[in-house]
C-alpha cells in the first residue's frame, strides 16, 4: 500500500472521518452573501470568490483571537430559523462530496440566538437541517453520518447551560460536548461544574487545549476536567523535548498510552501561529511515535481547506502514505462519539473496505 502513487483524485476517493470542524467556519461563500443579503449584514465584498480569498487572508495573521474574530460574518447569516437549516444541511453535502463518511460536527448554540430562537430551537433547528442533509446524501449515493457536539463558550458564562443541553438531546443526535473560544487566559477548570455534571450524565466531551496555551491546558483539560479527547493539543510536544528522540515526559506519556485522540488541524495551527508549516507540523512526529492522532479542518471556509487537502498536504509536504491517512482515519472512528459496535462497523464494514477499493 505504501508504494501506491496518491495522487489528489486518489484522496478523494477515499473515506475518511473529520471530528474537529466548526459549523461556524464551513459555510460556502455563495451561501454567507445570499443570506446576508436576506438579513441586511454587510459583508467585506459580495463576491463570492473574493469572500473566501478574504477569509483565508484575515485568518492567517498568526493570532487565535483575530482568528476567531473572522466568525462575525458567518454568525450573522446564522440567527433564524432558514440559515440554520439551509446551512447545517449543506455541511453534510459538503461532507459528502469530500468523501466524508463519518464527521462530528460543533458549534455554540448560544452564538445563535439573535433572531430569537432559544437555545432548544436551535438545537432542534441544526438537527433537522443536518437529518435532511444525511437524507439527501444518502439519496445521492454517497452516505455520510454525522453528530453534534455542542460547545460552550469558554469566555463566556453559559457553559454550563449549553453542558444541559448537550444532555437534554443526547438521544436527538448530540454526541458530546466541548469548550471553546480564546484559550488563553480561559482555562478549562474554570467551567468543572459543567464537566462533573456531564461524566455523571455519561457525556462524552472533548475540551479545546494545547493550541494557543501549552501543558498546563492540556492538564487541565485531562486530569483535572476529564476529557476523552483533546482539540487541537499541538502544544503536547513541550512535554517531548527532543522529538526525533521520543522521550516522552509524563503528560506526554498518558496521553499516548491511553489513546487518547489528538484532533490536530495542520493548516488552521499555521494560520493561528500554533505551528510552522505542514512539513514540520507535530502531527507527522506524533503519528510515528504511536500517539492517537487525528486529521480535521477546524473550519473549512476559514481556512480555505477540505478533508482532501489536508491530506494532500501531508502527502507532498510531509511524505505521507495511504497508509498513513488510513491509520489516522481508523484513529479518528476508533475515538468517535459512537458507540462501540457502531465504530467497529464504520472501520470494518465501510473505512476498510473503501481504501482496499480505491487502490
Amino acid at each position: 500500500m505504501t508504494a501506491t502513487r496518491v495522487d489528489a483524485e486518489l484522496i478523494r476517493r477515499l473515506p475518511k472521518a473529520v471530528l474537529h470542524d466548526h459549523l461556524d467556519g464551513g459555510l460556502r461563500p455563495a451561501t454567507v452573501v445570499e443570506l446576508a443579503d436576506a438579513v441586511g449584514h454587510t459583508l467585506p465584498t459580495t463576491d463570492p470568490g473574493e469572500l473566501a480569498a478574504w477569509y483565508y487572508e484575515a485568518a492567517n495573521s498568526g493570532d487565535l483571537v483575530r482568528y476567531i474574530a473572522t466568525f462575525e460574518h458567518t454568525l450573522a447569516v446564522m440567527q433564524t430559523r432558514e440559515g440554520l437549516l439551509r446551512t447545517a444541511e449543506e455541511y453534510v453535502l459538503d461532507l459528502a462530496a469530500d468523501g466524508v463518511v463519518y464527521g462530528e460536527v460543533r458549534y455554540a448554540p448560544e452564538l445563535m440566538l439573535n433572531g430569537g430562537l432559544t437555545l432548544p430551537e436551535v438545537v432542534e433547528t441544526v438537527q433537522e437541517g443536518l437529518a435532511a442533509g444525511m437524507a439527501k446524501a444518502a439519496a445521492a449515493g454517497t452516505p455520510v453520518r454525522v453528530g453534534t457536539l455542542l460547545c460552550g463558550m469558554r469566555m463566556f458564562d453559559r457553559v454550563r447551560e449549553a453542558a444541559d443541553l448537550a444532555v437534554a438531546f443526547r438521544d436527538a443526535g448530540v454526541v458530546g460536548f466541548d469548550i471553546a473560544g480564546a484559550e488563553d487566559g480561559f482555562p478549562p477548570a474554570d467551567h468543572l461544574a459543567a464537566f462533573e455534571h456531564l461524566r455523571r450524565e455519561n457525556v462524552p466531551f472533548t475540551i479545546h487545549a494545547g493550541e494557543a496555551h501549552g501543558l498546563p491546558s492540556i492538564h487541565q483539560a485531562l486530569q483535572v476536567c476529564g476529557a476523552q479527547r483533546i482539540g487541537h493539543g499541538v502544544r503536547i510536544t513541550d512535554d517531548i523535548p527532543d522529538l526525533a528522540a521520543g522521550k516522552l515526559g509524563r503528560l506526554a506519556g498518558w496521553v499516548r498510552d491511553r489513546r487518547i485522540a489528538l484532533e490536530m488541524c495542520p493548516t488552521s495551527n499555521l494560520q493561528t501561529g500554533a505551528a510552522t508549516s505542514i512539513a514540520e507540523h507535530p502531527i507527522t512526529a506524533l503519528k510515528d511515535l504511536g500517539f492517537r492522532v487525528t486529521l480535521n479542518t477546524d473550519n473549512r471556509l476559514v481556512s480555505g481547506t477540505t478533508m482532501t487537502r489536508e491530506m494532500s498536504l501531508l502527502v507532498e509536504q510531509a511524505g505521507w502514505s495511504v497508509e498513513d491517512l488510513r491509520t489516522v482515519t481508523v484513529n479518528a472512528l476508533k475515538s468517535a462519539f459512537l458507540p462501540f459496535d457502531e465504530r467497529n462497523a464504520l472501520i470494518r464494514d465501510v473505512v476498510l473496505p473503501g481504501y482496499e477499493a480505491a487502490l
